[in-house]
């Protein structure tokens, strides 16, 4: 009896086993298998964070990973816009000015130039005679201003501007982009708040802003003329012969104290001859009876102070750099013309 119980509880026990292995077997191919990848089943490891240094009630922002769109900087030249009148602006046909050509100048002989000495001198546009600088009226050839005429003529490439920093004898020629550069500054990028993402600005969330400075042409109040003096004794005759233009400006600090002068760049006064000869004065006066700038140069219709020139100065420095004195100096440039006035008198007798 009991060895019939006994062999009952392991044929029962068999079973079990078999239906429980058969079971699994089963399921097993039922389930189909995923092969995934080594990249998708490596998890992302979390950045440690140090909770210890953050404070309590401080919410760390979410990181930015979109890079800040830098604006494209403006056009230094954007100041100077030029628009055709759709109808004629004018009671006349105004051609003439169109087809203007300066004069050729008179050939010295270099053994018939008999004295030279050259002279820079500054135009100071403020001066009551020096006025006409300052008319900036719109013509169809753009602003009449001296100055916009002159970075016109410089962007569109009709003259080449050189570099003052390395001399003024129109050795290094200058870029475009390096002239308005040198004009409006470059554009500096500053960290501003981005009151778009923290309105508050409790967070501390910063963006990249471009800041350009614009050119203001009414900063240019000095040019500064290069010329030489020359007596043929051919022709008995003094010639002036202006050899370069350069626009100087005025440097200042965010207090609006005065660093300093400096010239932009050199123009070469032969080349800019032609160009000049297209843009007429203003005359108060008369509006009909207008010359063209490269008359009033011609005919020294300005009014200038020397700075330097090459009569009694072995160290070739500007007046300023010896006498300190700003009356002092006037005399000093006054008495560098008198000198040259006098030499030519002095060959003719009564």
């Amino acid at each position: 009896m009991n060895s019939k119980w006994i062999s009952s509880v392991f044929l029962v026990a068999g079973l079990s086993l078999f239906f429980a292995d058969a079971q699994a077997q089963t399921k097993k191919k039922s389930v189909p298998t995923k092969k995934t990848s080594s990249k998708q089943s490596a998890k992302p490891k979390p950045e440690s964070v140090n909770t210890q240094a953050l404070d309590a009630g401080f919410t760390a922002p979410v990181k930015d990973t979109v890079k800040p769109i830098v604006a494209a900087p403006k056009d230094p030249f954007a100041f100077d816009s030029l628009r055709i009148s759709l109808r004629p602006d004018a009671a006349i046909d105004r051609n003439l000015v169109k087809s203007r050509t300066p004069l050729a100048y008179e050939h010295i002989r270099e053994d018939d130039a008999w004295y030279r000495e050259r002279v820079w001198r500054e135009i100071d546009i403020r001066e009551k005679m020096n006025l006409a600088f300052r008319y900036k009226a719109e013509d169809d050839n753009g602003n009449q201003r001296f100055i916009n005429i002159l970075l016109r003529s410089v962007r569109k490439g009709d003259v080449t501007a050189f570099d003052p920093n390395v001399d003024d004898r129109f050795t290094t020629p200058m870029t475009v982009a390096r002239v308005g550069e040198v004009i409006s500054g470059k554009c500096d990028s500053v960290q501003v708040l981005d009151w778009a993402k923290d309105p508050s600005g409790s967070r501390g969330i910063f963006k990249d802003s471009l800041v350009c400075r614009e050119f203001n042409p009414d900063d240019i109040v000095k040019f500064r003329l290069k010329e030489e003096w020359v007596f043929d004794k051919e022709s008995s005759r003094m010639h002036t012969r202006i050899l370069g233009i350069a626009p100087i400006k005025t440097y200042v600090d965010d207090a609006g104290n005065v660093l300093g002068e400096s010239p932009i760049f050199w123009i070469y006064y032969p080349d800019f001859r032609p160009i000049l000869s297209l843009y007429e004065v203003y005359n108060g006066k008369n509006f009909g009876g207008k010359m063209s700038w490269e008359e009033l140069f011609e005919s020294r219709y300005f009014s200038s102070t020397i700075v330097k020139s090459t009569i009694d100065n072995p160290y070739d420095l500007f007046i300023k750099q010896y006498i300190k004195d700003d009356i002092l100096r006037l005399l000093e440039g006054e008495n560098i013309k008198n000198k040259i006035f006098n030499f030519e008198q002095d060959l003719w007798s009564y």
